[in-house]
């Protein structure tokens, strides 16, 4: 980009820069603070010149969107083409509550479903199960037999909408279900399409939810890779979510390298499988947090996309185009909202919103002002929505493809990242000998992962504590009588309905068939086989989300976590 010559000359300059002009400046008037860092605590300079980026090759590390190494975006047009899925999370109290939801949202303009569901159906449990007491319904919409998905959807089309589940440990049951309707509408499974979270990796890792062990919790995620492959080509089995990493109190760096290194986990599980990797990685699909360091932010989607493109080539020998190109969906950070002056949170949102466009993301969720307080209000919800209809259609900044690029802080930044997180995921690959996902299921079971996020989780909170982090409205800038908005009540008599339905379907099912697959279920289980056609055949006889997580709870047995706090 500069030969020699004309680097030494700006290096010069900048000297000149800062004897002639900043020293005289700082005699005058000290700077905000002494040291200045991302969220992450990644110190940032005081100015970037094409000095910081001498080592950079254009066409090599940059490039052209939609050509490797992908890091200027994923696709040619990007945003020009057309804008990103606006996909907001919802679900609450029953599938009819959350289902005029979701009539609500596609009226409001959403492009995309997300569901979330409630703790008891997550953990794989009925809701009539007596852990599930008081939780039913209450912080996403309960699930226990495909009734309830049935009426989740009603007067949906699934041929026409592209629905994401959020669901880890029971992923597999809730896939079926969806496999299952579409049966029964009469939708073409290769016509379906949407995401499946799926990834246990993360749960081990961060977000701590599970029923079975690591390595068999594992071959389930592999078996809804491999029938999705087959059966569902459209859909996406797979969403490896940093944003649960991030959340837990990871840095930014951690989120990324941890992410990309389950991502690399499941490949490698695949192919031993007996997959080709071009057969299912264009199919993989990645879940970003996106945090109020915007500059940050941008450069770490830049450097996964870089990243992720030349380790598939390089460790995977990924050919086809869609297996080396990383596609993936954003969330704001549930973990920045605050509960003081909640409204401060659509600044913060849409601050975070802004930086996974500039970042290229392919779909995005932006978290609503209230959920510091409970489940978003119908109010929250469509400002949220708004917020990124706002960005698409009013700023103007989704009509350029990825318009920081060039930018000296940003490059430099990209390498910063790319380089830390490779050095990640080095460490993790000699943990297992060579392999990505051996070295995350020691990790897991050694508790590195634990640490990693539990240290730098603590040295952020420390810092907030201190003041070096200012939290508007938290440690600054704060009211004596805050004010709180009205927020959404989940109906007390929910449970009470849930139970009423889930005795009905009991009552009403053919209790042979639903031995009979269950049985079936059982014994490809000890054999070793695929499960899921079992699952798909079990859920259509109207068997409940705990009596098929129960069959893998009896061979595999139930996990609890080998480590605590350091």
């Amino acid at each position: 980009m500069f030969d020699d010559d004309e680097l030494e000359a700006i290096r010069d300059a900048r000297e000149e820069w800062v004897t002639e002009t900043l020293e005289a400046t700082l005699e005058r008037r000290d700077e905000r603070r002494d040291r200045f860092a991302t969220v992450s605590n990644l110190e940032v300079d005081r100015l970037y010149t094409p000095a910081d980026v001498a080592d950079l090759d254009y066409l090599e590390d940059l490039g052209f969107p939609g050509q490797e190494p992908y890091t200027r975006g994923a696709y040619p047009t990007m945003y020009r083409g057309r804008t990103w899925t606006m996909r907001q999370f919802a679900g609450f109290g029953t599938a009819e509550e959350t289902n005029e939801r979701f009539h609500y949202l596609i009226d409001e303009g959403q492009t995309g479903l997300s569901v979330a569901f409630d703790m008891p159906t997550l953990m794989g449990i009925d809701s009539d199960d007596p852990m599930s007491d008081g939780e039913v319904g209450k912080e996403g919409v309960a699930v226990d037999t495909l009734r309830d998905m049935e009426i989740l959807f009603d007067d949906i089309d699934l041929e026409e909408i592209s629905t994401s589940f959020t669901i880890n440990p029971s992923a597999p049951v809730i896939y079926a279900m969806y496999v299952a309707l579409a049966d029964q509408q009469g939708v073409p499974r290769e016509k379906l399409r949407g995401t499946l979270q799926n990834d246990m990796f993360k749960e081990f890792i961060a977000q701590k939810e599970w029923v079975v062990p690591p390595e068999p919790s594992l071959e389930l995620v592999t078996d809804v890779l491999e029938f999705s492959t087959e059966e569902t080509p459209k859909f996406h089995p797979i969403s490896v979510s940093g944003y649960h990493i991030r959340e837990a109190g990871s840095t930014a760096v951690q989120e990324l390298a941890f992410t990309l290194a389950d991502g690399f986990g499941y490949v490698e599980d695949a192919v031993d499988r007996g997959l080709e990797v071009d057969e299912f990685a264009p199919r993989l699909s990645f879940f970003f947090n996106c945090h109020n360091s915007l500059l940050e932010e941008v450069a770490k989607f830049r450097a996964a996309r870089r990243l992720y493109a030349r380790v598939m080539d390089e460790w995977y020998d990924a050919e086809a185009d869609e297996s080396r190109r990383l596609k993936f969906h954003t969330q704001t950070a549930g973990q920045s909202l605050t509960a003081q002056q909640p409204l401060n949170n659509v600044v913060r949102v849409t601050i975070q919103a802004l930086a996974g466009v500039f970042g290229g993301t392919q779909s995005l969720h932006t978290n609503s002002f209230d959920e510091a307080l409970a489940l978003p209000s119908e109010e929250a919800v469509r400002v949220a929505l708004r917020t990124q209809q706002i960005i698409a259609e009013e700023s103007g900044v989704a009509d350029v493809v990825d318009p920081l690029g060039g930018s000296y802080a940003i490059e430099s930044l990209t390498t910063q990242f790319e380089e830390r997180a490779m050095a990640y995921l080095e460490e993790i690959r000699d943990m297992g000998n060579g392999s990505v996902r051996d070295g995350i299921l020691q990790g897991i079971d050694d508790g590195y992962f634990h640490r990693e996020i539990q240290d730098a989780s603590y040295e952020y909170q420390t810092r907030v504590e201190r003041g070096e982090e200012v939290v508007v409205g938290v440690n600054e800038y704060t009211l004596e009588e805050d004010t709180s908005p009205d927020v959404l009540q989940v109906d007390e008599t929910t449970q009470e309905r849930q139970l009423a339905r889930l005795e009905e379907v009991k009552a009403r099912r053919d209790d042979d068939a639903v031995a009979e697959t269950l049985d079936a279920l059982a014994e490809a289980s000890e054999e070793g086989e695929n499960v899921l056609p079992y699952v798909v055949d079990a859920v259509k006889a109207y068997v409940t989300m705990g009596e098929i997580m129960a069959i893998f709870e009896d061979q595999y047995g139930a996990y609890s976590e080998p480590i605590g706090l350091a």
